[in-house]
């Protein structure tokens, strides 16, 4: 043979050699991306997630001769409203002829309609064609803080309206601020008490918006049987979302806006960039009694502010997302979230 190899296995040798050189790179390849992914893992785990961010837009509602506060945007057969109620400034006394609901058109910037004399802390929500407006009456008493319950008013035109009683207070409990969302079996109201803690919220059901049925022990009262004040509610499968008032805390101006969620109503988790709106220069110190309106992809949460005794006026921030977006940003999954119970003992 010459002391040659024949061709083909000089052939298989070579192919031979080519293979090992494939394999040898494709693990050093492998080696590489695995470091690579652990490298990465390591920065990511150092890093924490941002607070989103809410704009606050250069705006203030007029509080000439009367003190915004209690409001809801809603988007009702293509109209964009405002439904809020009207009280006196500067602590005059309020009774039927000075305190009553209306109606704003937000782009027009003129009221629509004005009903529901003695009424006040006022929420609503849009049922398809349907306006749902909810407040307090206190036409009996003639002071805001002690009424006969919460009234519904209802319209499709906004010109005819029904009103019907739907939550009651137990004994000397009063009263304050609801709100209402919509899930899978109907809906679900949350309503402001001062009883057992000054203040907390309790929530209802309802199949059809007029006959509601009280949950019985549960109130949110916070982590520490606290201050929690306008609730305002909506519904994300699988979360319910509540923002409420928060009382001062050390370190932060005044009155803040919480925001908390839970599945079944019971075990509640606190947003870990709580307070999610704070009073900043020029505002007092009070960021409260928020509510939401998603419109043309972003979200705009309406809140009061003032300091809680003298003046309060309506502001508007805006977060650059759809509304669920909004709420599930402020509960990022790397993050561990402070649990409290509704359960009250």
């Amino acid at each position: 043979m010459n002391g040659l190899l024949p061709s083909n296995i000089l052939y298989f040798k070579s192919r031979q050699t080519k293979i090992f050189k494939m394999i040898n790179k494709k693990k050093s390849i492998q080696i590489s991306l695995t470091y690579l992914f652990l490298f990465l893992s390591v920065i990511s785990m150092g890093q924490k997630a941002e607070k989103p961010l809410l704009v606050k837009l250069p705006v203030a509602f007029s509080r000439k001769d009367r003190e915004p506060m209690e409001n809801t945007p809603v988007l009702f057969d293509s109209l964009l409203l405002m439904v809020a109620n009207y009280r006196p400034s500067g602590g005059s006394p309020v009774d039927e002829k000075n305190s009553y609901l209306y109606v704003d058109d937000l782009k027009a910037g003129e009221e629509i309609v004005r009903f529901g004399p003695a009424h006040s802390f006022v929420s609503a929500f849009v049922n398809d064609h349907e306006l749902n407006v909810f407040a307090l009456d206190f036409s009996e008493s003639g002071k805001v803080w002690n009424s006969s319950g919460i009234d519904r008013f209802v319209t499709k035109d906004l010109k005819n309206w029904q009103k019907e009683k739907v939550i009651l207070p137990d004994g000397d409990e009063n009263l304050f601020n609801t709100s209402v969302c919509k899930n899978e079996l109907g809906y679900l109201m949350v309503y402001e008490s001062d009883q057992p803690v000054q203040f907390c919220f309790k929530f209802a059901r309802s199949r059809d918006l007029s006959k509601w049925e009280k949950i019985s022990g549960l109130t949110f009262t916070g982590a520490n049987h606290e201050y929690s004040a306008c609730p305002v509610i909506r519904y994300f499968a699988p979360y319910y979302y509540v923002i409420y008032v928060h009382a001062p805390v050390a370190g932060h101006n005044g009155w803040i806006s919480y925001l908390s969620r839970s599945k079944d109503l019971i075990e509640w988790e606190l947003s870990p960039f709580n307070p999610i709106l704070e009073a900043e220069k020029g505002e007092g110190k009070n960021n409260s009694d928020v509510d939401l309106l998603e419109y043309e992809g972003r979200t705009y949460l309406y809140y009061a502010t003032g300091d809680q005794a003298t003046w309060t006026t309506i502001r508007v921030a805006m977060y650059n997302g759809t509304m669920k977006k909004f709420f599930e940003d402020h509960f990022p999954e790397e993050m561990n979230f402070e649990k409290i119970s509704a359960k009250y003992q």
